[in-house]
């Protein structure tokens, strides 16, 4: 079995004690004497050098177990590495190909929003259209909607989203007053150059008349191709008041025949 370099150096040093204890009484009786000390000395140096090679064969097997610990310590990380690389490997793979998705699907987006925009710009010139030929009362209505309508589409800082948005509200304001019958207080300008404080009726966003309070002065309104035109029609006071008498409740409701102009 094998001994630790510290046993086996005290083992060693015991027989050489021993042996050099014994060997005097001998040694004295002979005429040799200098080669007792030789000797003694070249025991001496021979345990010595026995003690440092126990001792360098101890350091060695620790030493290598430590190596060996220190390797397999390595060969795990390698190994644990390894299968990290390889998830990283196929994460990147995943994260490319979504890449490559997100980019299509951005172009096919792009390709969308192009389409839509071209739509809105359409849109927005008819509403701008549409406006000329509206009523007063829902032009000012709308006139915080209207007002962010792009003159061009390079001028335009809102987004699409929001242009359609803005679109809409109009087109809903506008649809909700074309349902309605509408009656309000207006000053009108007569042919005269005369200003005149006028009720008047809208029917929608076709058809509108209005009358001054003395019924001396009433008028027809109209949508044209290009503007809302308000042409006189004194005749047609007394017809015209009582509508709005009728839709203010102030009269019983009763068929009244008013005119019509379609341009």
């Amino acid at each position: 079995m094998y001994k630790s370099g510290e046993a086996y150096y005290k083992t060693q040093v015991r027989a050489a004690l021993i042996f050099l204890t014994v060997f005097p009484v001998f040694a004295y009786n002979s005429v040799h004497a200098d080669r007792v000390e030789q000797t003694k000395s070249a025991l001496e140096k021979w345990v010595e050098t026995q003690r440092i090679i126990s001792q360098e064969k101890h350091d060695l097997r620790i030493a290598r177990e430590m190596l060996t610990e220190r390797i397999e310590l390595l060969e795990r990380e390698v190994v644990s590495l390894s299968g990290k690389i390889s998830e990283a490997e196929e994460s990147i793979a995943e994260a490319d190909k979504k890449r490559e998705e997100l980019i299509e699907e951005n172009e096919k987006l792009k390709e969308a929003s192009d389409s839509l925009v071209a739509v809105l710009v359409v849109l927005e010139d008819n509403i701008t259209q549409l406006l000329k030929r509206l009523p007063d009362p829902i032009r000012e209505r709308v006139k915080p909607l209207s007002q962010r309508l792009p003159v061009s589409r390079e001028q335009s800082k809102l987004s699409a989203a929001e242009r359609f948005q803005n679109i809409v509200g109009i087109l809903n304001e506008i649809d909700k007053f074309n349902r309605e019958i509408s009656v309000t207080s207006e000053v009108r300008t007569l042919n005269d150059g005369r200003t005149v404080e006028v009720t008047a009726v809208y029917i929608g966003v076709g058809q509108g008349y209005y009358v001054s309070a003395n019924g001396d002065v009433a008028g027809i309104g109209t949508a044209s191709k290009d503007l809302w035109i308000w042409t006189t029609s004194n005749d047609s006071a007394k017809q015209i008041a009582d509508a709005i008498a009728i839709l203010k409740n102030e009269k019983v409701a009763a068929f009244v025949q008013l005119p019509v102009k379609i341009d």
